[in-house]
């Protein structure tokens, strides 16, 4: 009986391609899809219509939503850019990445004057942050592996010129960008790279990031800030690159990585969406560069300016693809980075950026509160996900390289700490969830997170001492004000066990957090006497 009943199954995989078996393997091997993942920078839960945004018009991005799936519990890897950028392309999470914070490779001393804007123009060995171990495995090096062409466009943040860690050498086949996050201060560069060599933008002239506003400056005067906008937009290029890239793989399946830099300071976008807001707004108050950053004349205009100028590109890309014939066999998948900023101008709070979670300082970017980690996430994918649905799961940036690798049909590396959620885009199967999802961060005065189920537990402050653990219940108080840790001390027990199970003492000491080598330490002697 079982022998007829696997030629019957054998016979369907056969007529119909796709045997309707728990066999997901069988589905994914007809047709490798192209793959392309949008990360924005700094772009907040609640900056896209779709998630509530009022101000800002997103109305490509939102289309994603209705021809796909959105994702309202998914988390970023890291509440600011570089480690957020670790955890995404190695599925490994804070607690076990070789990255967990922005390292400014080289800036006690060790290289030279790494800040100095002027300097790394005229040396490219101060540029670039923290390099990956050669030969680390990456999404883009196992996606390679299986035969498709690899791009990336925008920001690299995650090595340096003259290292093994470029993109070129971890996994890419094409770069055009951003190497080093600190020359990504300012969109106006005299530089990016393409591949290892840079790529000259000669009519652009040479404005430091942080110039401020000269004495004889009026702040209400237009002109005073000619100098900040110069003939080339980094985006502007990077993107034809990018339409380039699309073009260039034929028949091959490709998986471009779109790590975009808008909305991050400074505040620079396009004069025509600009004036857009500036006269849907109205009269703003200067911002005069206090903050950090550029000084800008409209900084609320030109913070949404830049996220309808990003909306506009994924419309073109998207039209692209239709009219190449792409479209119907391309996953797309759109998030952003971390929660949103506080600095350069920018006005969280204003935008109500976090959406139902709180946007001020202390609660976005660099925190491991709700606002600082949750993050927007649609996936479209004709044919396989289903139109203007919404999923609940919980899923986070270390996710992503076990359903690319599914996705692919692609074996998945063991030592990684994601989850596969190709069940939940195609909505088949049962979805494996979580345990728990965990974070350690070494900035901010060191932080510790957990969500697990509907609990929220979280340890701040670590290196300043604090031994006090804050403990939510999402369910009811999704803002995270309303801490009930004397309540539960099962859970801050069960809290202390998962950083036990889940920290590794960092390569890196600058990553180090004393408090949690302790614990780690603790859990040793434990298991010696036990």
């Amino acid at each position: 009986m079982k022998s007829l009943k696997s030629s019957l199954c054998f016979l369907s995989i056969i007529i119909t391609i796709s045997c309707n078996t728990s066999q997901k393997s069988e589905k994914k091997i007809a047709t490798k899809p192209n793959i392309i993942y949008i990360l924005a920078d700094d772009l907040g839960y609640g900056d896209l219509g779709v998630y509530g945004q009022k101000k800002i018009e997103t109305p490509n991005i939102d289309g994603l939503a209705k021809e796909g799936l959105l994702f309202t519990q998914h988390y970023s890897g890291a509440p600011v850019c570089a480690p957020a950028r670790s955890v995404l392309l190695t599925g490994k999470h804070l607690g076990h990445s070789y990255v967990r914070g922005n390292d400014e490779w080289g800036a006690r001393g060790e290289k030279g004057d790494v800040w100095n804007y002027k300097k790394m123009i005229k040396d490219s060995t101060l540029e670039g942050q923290r390099p990956f171990p050669k030969n680390t495995t990456t999404i883009p090096s196992l996606l390679k592996r299986v035969g498709y062409k690899t791009g990336m466009f925008g920001k690299w943040g995650l090595g340096a010129p003259h290292t093994e860690s470029i993109p070129t050498k971890m996994g890419f086949d094409y770069f055009f960008g951003y190497n080093c996050q600190r020359q990504a201060h300012t969109y106006n560069p005299v530089h990016l790279y393409e591949n290892d060599k840079r790529y000259h933008l000669t009519a652009n002239d040479t404005i430091a990031p942080n110039t401020r506003l000269y004495n004889n400056e009026d702040p209400y005067d237009l002109k005073s800030y000619e100098k900040y906008n110069q003939p080339i937009y980094a985006p502007e290029i990077s993107f034809e690159k990018m339409i380039s890239f699309v073009d260039s793989t034929d028949n091959a399946p490709f998986f471009l990585y779109w790590a975009s830099p808008i909305p991050h300071a400074p505040l620079q976008a396009p004069k025509n969406w600009v004036d857009y807001y500036v006269k849907k707004f109205g009269d703003e108050k200067p911002y005069i560069g206090n903050k950090g950053y550029f000084p800008n004349r409209y900084p609320r205009a030109t913070y949404a300016a830049m996220i309808s100028y990003l909306d506009e590109n994924v419309g073109k890309l998207i039209k692209h693809l239709k009219e190449t014939g792409k479209y119907e066999n391309t996953i797309i998948i759109f998030t952003s980075d971390n929660g949103p900023t506080y600095n350069g101008g920018t006005d969280s709070p204003w935008f109500d950026s976090a959406g139902p979670f709180a946007s001020e300082y202390g609660r976005g970017k660099g925190f491991l509160y709700e606002g600082g980690i949750r993050v927007p996430m649609i996936a479209s994918w004709p044919g396989k996900i289903k139109a203007g649905s919404t999923t609940d799961h919980v899923s986070a940036f270390w996710d992503v390289m076990p359903t690319l690798c599914d996705i692919v049909n692609t074996t998945t590396p063991k030592e990684i700490d994601g989850i596969s959620f190709l069940n939940t885009l195609i909505n088949e199967d049962k979805q494996k969830e979580h345990d728990f999802l965990y974070w350690e961060f070494p900035e901010y005065n060191g932080q510790v997170a957990v969500r697990m189920g509907k609990w929220k537990i979280l340890w701040k402050d670590i290196k300043k001492g604090n031994k006090d653990v804050e403990l939510y219940n999402l369910e009811n108080d999704l803002i995270e004000m309303n801490n009930i840790a004397d309540k539960h001390p099962e859970i801050i027990k069960r809290f202390y066990e998962i950083i036990k199970t889940e920290h590794s003492t960092p390569e890196i000491e600058k990553f180090r957090i004393d408090a949690l080598e302790d614990i780690y330490k603790s859990m040793n002697i434990e298991l010696k006497n036990n």
